[in-house]
């Protein structure tokens, strides 16, 4: 008696530790998101368009969230290692992309098989900015207006370089779309890509590069100095900060805007509802946060916070019009 007398006493004891177990398990997994810890990766290098961006991002979501967010800058291949490895993340919400134009619609739209993804393979949560984009020429340069720029380009042609931050970024398209606008086919300038936008930008400094065209925050600080001139932009309106440089829809250049920078939050595929939606609200908190609204615009970027749908709609459009552009010049990856 007095042994099966303790082996229910023990078996009562076991189960009752086997409930508290599960109970605190389950405490544990309804513990609401985000309870350690985000990481977001920048597939770019430090000081870029790309991880001000993130960083900017970081400062306001630790804000919005409650906890702490990363950023872990993951170079390589235009954009495409650090892409990649958020793809390849845990579904849980602690790993996050700052999604870039050139990663995430220019590359996979020009070359397929070099990233492997697909612009729609994430989980789309919100845009955070857009770039303004514009053409840039040395203070000292002789060409005072976008149209002394264009008539160079059609008598010079080849004669020309501008400066870039690569190949398949904005810096490279923009130059491709208008030299596609302007029919100069085969007579186009030729690009002096640089390892970064800094470089591209002390080329034209230095003179040894005749324009550029890009994300004007990369260019802003020595557009103020007088140290470049700004040509044109490519946004709807003229901008409050350089309200005398002409749009490209008041020179005849309305193609040229589609061509703009943008910054975006990803997370991996199949992100669970709940999670995607914590995180979108935590972005509608950024849109209304001072502190992040002032650390963008210095960055010379404009706040444009929309939700996961606008979003996936609005990268849709960039993947297409580079692909279409990518089509036309015939530099499609021919491997796929």
């Amino acid at each position: 008696m007095r042994i099966t007398s303790r082996l229910i006493q023990g078996a009562g004891t076991a189960a009752a530790a086997a409930a508290l177990l599960l109970g605190g398990s389950q405490a544990l997994a309804q513990d609401p998101y985000p309870n350690r810890p985000v990481t977001v990766i920048a597939p770019y290098s430090a000081g870029g368009d790309a991880d001000l961006a993130a960083r900017n991002f970081a400062a306001a979501a630790q804000r919005a969230l409650g906890q702490a967010v990363v950023v872990m800058n993951k170079t390589g291949a235009s954009g495409v290692i650090g892409s990649a490895q958020v793809i390849a993340a845990p579904p849980d919400g602690y790993t996050l992309l700052l999604a870039r134009t050139g990663s995430q619609a220019i590359l996979p739209a020009i070359m397929p098989s070099t990233t492997k993804y697909k612009w729609d393979d994430y989980t789309f949560i919100g845009t955070l900015e857009l770039n303004p984009y514009g053409c840039i020429v040395n203070a000292k340069s002789p060409y005072k207006t976008f149209d002394d720029l264009v008539g160079a380009m059609r008598t010079k042609g080849k004669g020309m370089n501008y400066g870039t931050a690569g190949v398949l970024t904005t810096n490279d398209m923009g130059p491709r779309q208008l030299f596609r606008i302007l029919k100069l086919t085969d007579q186009t300038p030729t690009q002096i890509p640089y390892k970064g936008t800094g470089e591209a930008s002390m080329s034209l400094v230095a003179g040894q590069t005749e324009f550029a065209c890009g994300s004007l925050g990369s260019f802003i600080a020595l557009i103020k100095s007088g140290a470049l001139r700004a040509l044109m932009v490519t946004s709807p309106e003229r901008m409050a900060s350089m309200p005398e440089v002409p749009t490209a829809r008041e020179l005849g250049y309305a193609e040229m805007e589609g061509i703009v920078g943008w910054s975006a939050v990803y997370g991996p595929p199949k992100l669970p509802a709940d999670v995607r939606d914590r995180l979108a609200g935590a972005l509608k908190t950024i849109a209304a946060d001072p502190a992040w609204i002032a650390a963008t615009e210095q960055t010379g970027s404009i706040p444009f916070v929309r939700p996961p749908e606008e979003t996936r709609d609005f990268v849709r459009k960039h993947y297409q019009l580079y692909r279409s552009l990518g089509e036309q010049l015939n530099i499609i990856d021919s491997k796929m």
